[in-house]
């Protein structure tokens, strides 16, 4: 029987493309020297903004991230993650912002596991400074207190206690008041290990629009009032309803709604002083920018 012929090992990794390996090796260097150039470059920029800001403004804005990182995600192309862009951003925001002043998260994380901290840290940055609770009232304290700069704070839902509705609180306006400004996660396609909890965010900015937002309105209503008749009344008003909570504890005599709408509504809307369900003027809790689903950004 005759012998195969001894297959000729691969050529070395120097000789496989025009440059070879080590001249790669050197543009990646290259590369990541202007890289850091730039990331020096943004820096300077931010310590400019932060000079012209007014003395004691918050630099918080995630409506502008929001913006920052669509616009990113509609130009990116070629093999690196969409999803990775968006942590690398994420570090960036964090860090800029922290430049600024002091930045610290709350967070409410009352059951075992922190998922809520892991959304946080997905939002916030891995080394930005958090203290964890467990009451949302809590969480809420320290940034009226101006221990922190934000909050973030589990979904709403019409199976929490009254003492976990924390958006309840938000209708009484107190100084200094409390806004919703995000909903977390950002990035909504949530790749296997990350962390499934939906949050929202307040501060003690109002939120910033995007031109892709939802806002909520917290409202007080009679007993009787359906969530048909609500979405009913809001729909008439020249909104677009989505989501509504209803909260009917014993021994109030009026209940109390919270309405996801579509767009950015500022305070002062003339829609919101027609509707016929609101026992009083209906108070702009907040928004936050629509989070992107991995699809059209």
């Amino acid at each position: 029987m005759s012998q195969s012929a001894p297959v000729a090992p691969p050529p070395a990794p120097a000789a496989t493309a025009d440059g070879g390996l080590a001249a790669l090796r050197a543009e990646l260097d290259r590369v990541d020297d202007a890289l850091h150039d730039l990331l020096v470059q943004r820096a300077g920029v931010v310590e400019r903004l932060a000079a012209l800001r007014a003395k004691g403004a918050s630099p918080l804005r995630p409506g502008r991230e929001a913006s920052i990182l669509r616009r990113l995600l509609r130009r990116h192309t070629g093999g690196l993650p969409a999803q990775a862009l968006v942590r690398i951003w994420r570090e960036l925001f964090a860090a800029t912002t922290a430049m600024q002043g002091g930045f610290t998260v709350a967070v409410c994380e009352a059951e075992p596991g922190g998922t809520f901290v892991q959304c946080a840290r997905e939002q916030f940055g891995a080394l930005t400074p958090l203290h964890t609770h467990r009451s949302p009232a809590h969480a809420i304290g320290e940034v009226s207190a101006g221990a922190a700069t934000v909050a973030v704070l589990p979904m709403p839902s019409e199976t929490e206690t009254p003492a976990q509705a924390w958006w309840t609180a938000l209708l009484q306006r107190d100084e200094p008041r409390i806004h919703i400004v995000a909903r977390l996660p950002f990035w909504a396609a949530r790749p296997d290990g990350a962390p499934r909890a939906q949050a929202l965010v307040v501060a003690t900015v109002p939120p910033d629009p995007t031109g892709h937002d939802r806002t909520l309105i917290g409202l007080e209503i009679g007993l009787e009032v359906s969530r048909a008749r609500l979405a009913g009344d809001l729909a008439a008003a020249g909104f677009t309803p989505g989501q509504i909570i209803l909260r009917r504890d014993p021994g109030d005599t009026l209940a109390y709604a919270l309405a996801e709408l579509d767009g950015h509504i500022a305070d002062g809307d003339p829609r919101l002083a027609t509707l016929a369900s609101a026992r009083h003027p209906p108070v702009v809790l907040g928004g936050y920018a629509i989070p992107w689903d991995g699809g059209q950004a």
